[in-house]
């Protein structure tokens, strides 16, 4: 069971557990239509099912699980061209009792919309701000001039489009399809292969099982040489890494906290072991969860 896609600003109403609904009830970055509820779709049909409730921010979507207003949460984590999704990571990490149980990697396939017939008239382009930059390419070489004005999703700024054909969006072809907006380009991401993965999180830890784990972890102090013990940790145990950043901890300027994808579950010894001597090297150590990865076709 999905929302309808009333209109792309049209929100989740309530929180969709209260309802008495008996789906589960699957937040994600709406309104209907983005690439979120692509991966949302695609989770709840391997779930047999679903309701799924759109938010208007990707804080809002993971805190509809914290809270409880939703049983899980699908949002951005990474894309290929333009890497990690930054308001996904500061979120999680200040949330309590949130994990990751399954990561989809989605396709990404971005197309131009406008009722104008002339892109040569077009003086604005609107779509999510990660859109946008996987295209500035073509947007450089067709569209020089034009706007590039930021939204909080692809699908956020469709409604003005019925009004006025000098603007146009990014989005996909199935926002294209669902609120019957013209195509005028399509391919016109800067690499054929794009993808985005998205983490699916809900209040309960997995059962330590999965191709990857995910985590981020304070240091005791930035002084030279104190991120060198906890990835020599992960190195003795023969961890692969798959992915490691760092983030603003926002108490301090130059306070920054890690954050690292590597390969194995918590159900792996050798995983298990470095968690166990990464907890006693630093700070604060929070285990989001291991997971396997799901491709969509």
């Amino acid at each position: 069971m999905i929302h309808p896609p009333n209109s792309p600003s049209d929100p989740c109403p309530r929180p969709c557990p209260g309802d008495g609904a008996t789906h589960l009830a699957i937040a994600h970055l709406g309104p209907p239509g983005t690439y979120s509820e692509a991966a949302a779709v695609a989770f709840a049909d391997g779930l047999g099912g679903g309701l799924l409730c759109p938010y208007p921010s990707i804080p809002q979507t993971l805190e509809a699980v914290a809270s409880g207003a939703a049983h899980w949460a699908v949002v951005p984590v990474e894309n290929a061209l333009q890497g990690s999704v930054a308001s996904t990571l500061d979120t999680l990490w200040r949330l309590d009792g949130v994990y990751v149980n399954q990561a989809i990697v989605l396709p990404i396939a971005h197309v131009l919309l406008s009722y104008g017939t002339d892109l040569a008239a077009v003086r604005a382009v609107y779509s999510h701000p990660q859109a946008l930059a996987q295209c500035q390419r073509w947007l450089n070489a067709n569209l020089p001039q034009v706007q590039l004005v930021p939204t909080n999703s692809t699908t956020e700024a469709l409604d003005r489009l019925r009004d006025d054909g000098a603007i146009a969006a990014i989005a996909s072809q199935r926002a294209a399809a669902l609120y019957d907006v013209p195509v005028r380009a399509t391919h016109i991401g800067d690499r054929p292969d794009n993808a985005t993965r998205f983490w699916c999180l809900s209040r309960t830890p997995g059962t330590g099982e999965g191709t990857h784990t995910s985590l981020a972890f304070l240091l005791p102090e930035n002084a030279p040489g104190a991120l060198l013990e906890p990835l020599a940790i992960l190195a003795e145990q023969r961890i692969n890494l798959c992915r490691i950043e760092s983030r603003p901890t926002q108490r301090s300027f130059g306070d920054y906290l890690f954050f690292i994808d590597c390969e194995g579950g918590q159900g792996d010894d050798r995983v298990a072991q470095a968690l166990d001597r990464l907890a006693e090297k630093v700070e604060t150590l929070r285990v989001f969860g291991s997971y396997r990865m799901v491709p969509v076709p």
